[in-house]
């Protein structure tokens, strides 16, 4: 992993021998790379940082580093570890209480241990609870943090939710290319769905229809391509950087042609990241339907969020001139936004959380109901995401956990295709989540930026500037606001286009 020969390199320097790489930020044309350390360092530390950082920046961006010095109180060890729990072992954490859980910090890091019940005790000596928290506290805190698992006398209390049966874990799916054609030279011959790149992976190929193409210029004047590819089953954006010997051929790719994508799924900046290294013509099967996986039953009835009916008045007389096209006219559609604590929405690094949602459904060419909910947090929201969002930890007080509003949201969008403003984002968020009650949002999915590049001329195509462009005003970064101006600029494009996007 890139990740861990950057800090192997790091980790030379004396002040950063035990460093950890807490995220990264683009400013500008600069990629900053931010570590903490519990070591006293000097500016020739920080120096020898920046030069290694430079080296791992994404190509077309300087790289830096900015060094804080951080050393972790017991407290917030313990409070690390719940969350930890929480996150990856729930099971196991409804039957943990602050109470069992015990830190110990000293110059080289420290020691953790948890009080679980006999059985407890078994589940996470098989499970290797200990480990894992030792590596998650090793990627959020410097030094070394060793754990111990200890048997003591509990009384066990309710199980708050029911884990999913084994049957509705998830598996990547592939498709076999038809129509391979060489520019690069890949040669693949099978492609994972799109929608199943949840995690790190290293060489693989995806194949789809190309959505969106337009020739850019790096900072260093070199050129690269801002490509969207569809494959039916989501959406994957990314900048591809051609060799000199097949730039021509790369130029006479078009909208509406069908590619292959071949390189890395890997973290940047805290999410995943698709960065295709080779590029050549090949196509999904003549017919091609996705494979449906089993998902738990579409539950019965509501149970925390209960959808209200609603209708736009202003929609309804804009389109009384001009009707939708049939193929919006026949489906059902549900457009949702999230708000949540930051931008990591792979399960293989530190997931973010939700803390809202917000959605509408479109029937018939109406926008018909509304499903909103605040979604509770176990960790206290980020100065910078209360200042974005206005939402604050008062207002999360008393939420319903975020299995329960993932049932509810799946018996929401049954049977919808889902849209969303740079949907995949989003999507990344509800699959995981939604996947740990074992409820799998596999449904074809529209993108609205993808979709406003393919009709509209913008400077840019932020939600906010596209909805500009319609005279839409709303309440930006709030749910519920955000998805209900998606959904109007959704149903403006399908009526430019007479249609729905590839």
């Amino acid at each position: 992993m890139k990740s861990k020969l950057y800090l192997d390199e790091i980790r030379r320097a004396e002040g950063l021998s035990r460093a950890v790489l807490k995220k990264i930020t683009v400013e500008g044309d600069e990629a900053v790379f931010h570590l903490v350390t519990d070591a006293n360092y000097s500016r020739e530390d920080v120096a020898y940082a920046s030069e290694v950082s430079a080296r791992y920046a994404p190509e077309g961006l300087r790289g830096s580093a900015r060094v804080i010095k951080s050393v972790p109180s017991e407290e917030g060890i313990r409070r690390a570890v719940a969350d930890i729990l929480k996150t990856r072992f729930p099971a196991l954490a409804a039957f943990v209480s602050p109470e069992d859980i015990g830190a110990e910090v000293d110059a080289g890091g420290g020691r953790f241990y948890l009080g679980v019940d006999a059985s407890g005790f078994a589940k996470g000596k098989e499970d290797g609870v200990i480990d894992a928290l030792s590596e998650e506290l090793g990627r959020q805190f410097c030094g070394c943090w060793l754990g111990e698992l200890r048997a003591v006398p509990k009384e066990r209390q309710e199980i708050e939710r029911e884990l999913p049966p084994e049957e509705y874990i998830r598996a990547p799916r592939f498709f076999e290319i038809d129509g391979y054609s060489a520019v690069d030279g890949a040669a693949p011959s099978r492609a994972m769905y799109i929608a199943d790149l949840t995690k790190e992976i290293a060489n693989v190929t995806v194949c789809g229809t190309v959505s969106y193409i337009e020739e850019r210029t790096a900072k260093n004047g070199k050129p690269y391509f801002s490509i969207a590819l569809s494959d039916g089953t989501g959406t994957l954006r990314t900048a591809y950087f051609t060799r000199k010997a097949t730039l021509e051929k790369v130029r006479a790719v078009r909208q509406g042609d069908s590619v292959c994508l071949t390189g890395d799924n890997e973290l940047f900046n805290g999410g995943l990241s698709f960065r295709a290294k080779m590029l050549d013509y090949g196509a999904p099967p003549e017919g091609f339907t996705p494979v449906e996986r089993p998902s738990r039953p579409v539950p019965a009835a509501y149970s925390v969020v209960f959808p209200v009916p609603m209708h736009d008045l202003v929609q309804a007389k804009l389109f009384d001139a001009a009707p939708l096209p049939e193929a919006v006219l026949k489906r059902d559609f549900v457009v949702f936004d999230l708000e949540t604590t930051g931008l990591g929405n792979s399960s293989s690094a530190a997931m973010d959380r939700i803390i809202e949602i917000g959605a509408v459904k479109i029937a018939g060419g109406n926008i018909t109901e509304r499903f909103s909910s605040f979604v509770a947090c176990p960790v206290r929201l980020p100065q910078e995401i209360i200042e974005l969002t206005g939402i604050t930890d008062e207002m999360l007080v008393g939420a319903p956990p975020v299995g329960a509003v993932m049932a509810d949201f799946y018996k929401f969008a049954a049977g919808c295709a889902l849209v969303g403003h740079n949907v995949q984002f989003d999507c990344k968020f509800i699959r995981y989540y939604g996947e740990k009650e074992g409820f799998l949002f596999d449904q074809r999915q529209y993108d609205t930026v993808t979709f406003a590049q393919e009709m509209l001329r913008l400077g840019n195509y932020k939600l906010n500037t596209v909805a500009d462009h319609f005279g839409f005003e709303f309440h930006h970064h709030r749910a519920y606001d955000d998805a209900f101006v998606t959904a109007k600029i959704f149903l403006e494009l399908t009526r430019m286009k007479n249609g729905l996007p590839r």
